[in-house]
């Protein structure tokens, strides 16, 4: 147990019998409907794919038969950015920084609208099947195999960070190990991909997010109700929110005139940077008609900054928590999404 904790990491936890059955439960769901959806869903799209749209069973895969609704779509399109990382890195973020530095909900949030305006219509006229196509029929193979690099590359890191993120939440949930819980949801994620392709990821990204909405909202109030929190924004809590040396509010952070070519340079990066994804573009390739395709992202937009409110919400709750009372401690802070529910 020394060694446990001299490496900065949190305690062992019992196994949390409970959680365990539950998260058994919800990966069933999950597994099964990714499954069932690609038959439902494909069924439905064998009209259009007589029609020629579809030219084969790998673009049918992909972009799921071009067949994609409003209803689907927008929660597909806003789950491209609304995970694990998303979420537990916003909450960090107004933590560590304030909330002047939480760029994230807003700068994606523009970059979604921004790619409603100047792309999806022009990507979804096109017929386009990846994100590359444009630029390899421009500049060729080889420049199109080049640009694949950074991209394949951005993927990889996005990936890892949701499941990190993910491991972290399991092993505070249910006490299990990190490694064991990002094996295995990877491993029904790509399963169910394999299986259904866009259509079970569609499909799957409905029930994720529902969860994810209500479970950070209905959460709240029972970290609220903790003896360890107290309610955030009353009069007698607001040097709370002071830092010592600082007379700036803790919650909102603060600007120095030095940081403002960083915070701009962040926003830039976050807004344009967001804009060229596969996984976007995936969902605006595949949406059913232009028209789709854009409110799509309009949608997306303000549903990735919805996401964001419950998360920053917990993060002012953080601040209003008497952590040395607790048995983590102040290294643990971003399990407060579990400690005040008990």
């Amino acid at each position: 147990m020394a060694g446990d904790a001299d490496d900065g990491g949190p305690p062992e936890q019992k196994l949390n019998v409970v959680g365990m059955i539950g998260l058994i439960v919800f990966y069933l769901i999950i597994f099964v409907s990714g499954i069932l959806s690609h038959k439902v869903l494909k069924r439905k799209s064998r009209k259009e794919a007589q029609k020629g749209q579809v030219s084969s069973n790998t673009e049918d895969m992909m972009l799921a038969g071009r067949d994609i609704n409003y209803f689907v779509g927008v929660f597909t399109m806003t789950a491209t950015w609304v995970g694990g990382g998303y979420i537990n890195g916003t909450t960090e973020s107004v933590i560590k920084n304030g909330l002047v530095w939480t760029q994230a909900p807003i700068g994606y949030s523009i970059s979604l609208f921004l790619g409603g305006i100047l792309f999806a219509e022009k990507m979804r006229t096109k017929s386009y099947v990846t994100m590359l196509d444009p630029l390899q029929i421009k500049y060729g193979k080889p420049l199109g195999a080049l640009f694949y690099i950074p991209a394949f590359s951005g993927e990889i890191l996005w990936s890892a960070s949701i499941l990190a993120a993910l491991g972290t939440s399991l092993r505070v949930i249910c006490g299990i190990n990190d490694t064991a819980s990002i094996i295995v949801s990877a491993a029904i994620a790509m399963t169910y991909t394999l299986f259904g392709g866009l259509y079970s990821v569609a499909f799957t990204d409905i029930i994720q997010l529902i969860c994810i909405f209500v479970g950070l909202i209905f959460s709240i109030p029972f970290m609220t109700t903790s003896p360890h929190v107290t309610v955030p924004l009353q009069a007698s809590n607001v040097t709370m929110f002071m830092d010592i040396d600082q007379p700036h509010s803790k919650f909102f952070g603060k600007l120095e005139r030095n940081d403002v070519g960083v915070w701009i340079d962040y926003a830039i990066m976050l807004i344009f940077g967001g804009i060229p994804w596969q996984a976007y573009f995936q969902r605006v390739l595949s949406a059913r008609t232009v028209s789709v395709a854009k409110t799509l992202s309009f949608c997306a937009a303000f549903g990735c900054f919805c996401a964001a409110i419950p998360s920053i919400v917990i993060g002012l709750i953080t601040m209003n928590t008497d952590w040395p009372a607790t048995e983590y401690g102040q290294k643990l802070v971003r399990m407060i999404t579990n400690w005040p529910c008990h």
